[in-house]
């Protein structure tokens, strides 16, 4: 896995893609569901997810872990759910991550180990196997990368801080595929995006964005009706701030 991540972690044009070779033993290793995700992957760039792309320099460096599991043959990503008591997007679903710590070795590395501080997740068993182009979330500053990646040996989670996280979730792709769970979300910013409904939860920002783009450019997307629109309050942030410190 060590040359994965140094692969992942090496120069790489950051408005695009990168995947691992063809040939690598851990992409001969995923299951065949994969396969669009890879392949969107190695060519998606930031123009395809985002109307922020970063700056040409400065941002506060950080990543999150996409990681793709299965469950019973039932294939799933993991989140969280961050804290009720958090002073900024309390309550609200995430992709594991944060910013880059002095000791990572780069994104791969900062989003494994935040994935472990957040859920207990154990890193050795997770092929990180994909990059996405950098993405700018312009009310931190923060440069986030995606980390795409593939939890071969699953192993226990749940909240291991209670101050930063409420719950750990594992979502069927098929529940957020299900147009009946797929909405828009209208802050009265007038901030309006791709949302799902995950139990009492809404998926928004950021991360519904990104999930919404990866559905997508996977050719997983099946048409839904976009007039349903869910209103969020007032005390909800107008855009998810991707990662926290």
């Amino acid at each position: 896995m060590r040359g994965d991540i140094a692969f992942l972690e090496g120069p790489r044009d950051r408005a695009r893609g990168l995947a691992l070779d063809a040939q690598s033993p851990t992409i001969a290793d995923l299951p065949q569901w994969l396969a669009p995700v890879v392949a969107a992957a190695r060519i998606v760039t930031v123009d395809e997810l985002t109307r922020f792309p970063p700056p040409a320099s400065g941002g506060r460096e950080s990543s999150v872990l996409v990681l793709f599991g299965q469950d019973h043959g039932k294939a799933e990503l993991l989140l969280i759910e961050r804290s009720h008591d958090m002073r900024s997007h309390s309550g609200q679903p995430a992709f594991p991550g944060g910013a880059l710590d002095p000791t990572d070795s780069g994104v791969v590395a900062a989003a494994l180990r935040e994935a472990e501080e957040e859920t207990g997740l154990d890193p050795t068993g997770v092929r990180p196997f994909a990059v996405l182009p950098d993405l700018f979330v312009p009310p931190s500053g923060f440069v986030v990368t995606p980390v795409l990646a593939w939890w071969e040996v699953p192993s226990a989670v749940g909240v291991v801080d209670a101050g930063e996280v409420a719950d750990v979730l594992r979502i069927p792709i098929e529940h957020l595929i299900n147009p009946a769970n797929r909405v828009r979300v209208r802050h009265p910013s007038g901030y309006v995006g791709a949302g799902f409904i995950f139990n009492d939860l809404v998926i928004w920002g950021f991360t519904g964005g990104l999930l919404d783009r990866i559905i997508a450019l996977a050719g997983w997307e099946q048409p839904w009706d976009q007039s349903n629109v869910v209103d969020v309050d007032e005390s909800r942030e107008p855009f998810d701030e991707g990662p926290q410190a």
